[in-house]
């Protein structure tokens, strides 16, 4: 994975001052997220892990955020998860990656093709994953 330095370097990320309103802000968008996602998961189980990806996805924007960074140009999914490799253990930033190319397939793609099994574990690692995030940014 790439360094934070790389990332600034081919304008992925940007620099500015660390925004604690938008850091308290993705943090309640994550755990917003996180609540929704246990409820979808009796109705639907694509919405359910997709949601539960948007959760980790805040909460590492959260933690961009923190450090003074936000994500630019293209792809910001993917510069997200490389910025969250710096500072996550890898088991964490390897199933946010795995959630994010998962939930492409499930928005754009195919519907019906996650488990309740699938959905379920989603959020249960939302939770640790925003738990992680949160230990990290006291």
């Amino acid at each position: 994975m790439a360094k934070v330095e790389d990332l600034e370097r081919q304008g992925l990320i940007r620099k500015l001052p660390p925004d604690p309103k938008a850091v308290e802000n993705a943090i309640g968008l994550a755990h917003r997220d996180v609540s929704v996602a246990k409820n979808a998961l009796a109705s639907n189980a694509d919405w359910a892990y997709t949601i539960a990806y948007n959760a980790m996805l805040q909460a590492a924007r959260a933690l961009m955020f923190s450090k003074g960074y936000r994500p630019a140009g293209n792809n910001q999914h993917t510069t997200v998860v490389q910025f969250a490799a710096q500072f996550l253990n890898n088991e964490s930033v390897d199933a946010l990656d795995r959630m994010r190319r998962r939930r492409h397939t499930v928005v754009y793609d195919m519907a019906g093709t996650v488990s309740q099994l699938e959905a379920e574990n989603a959020v249960s690692r939302a939770e640790s994953f925003l738990s992680a995030v949160e230990d990290l940014l006291r």
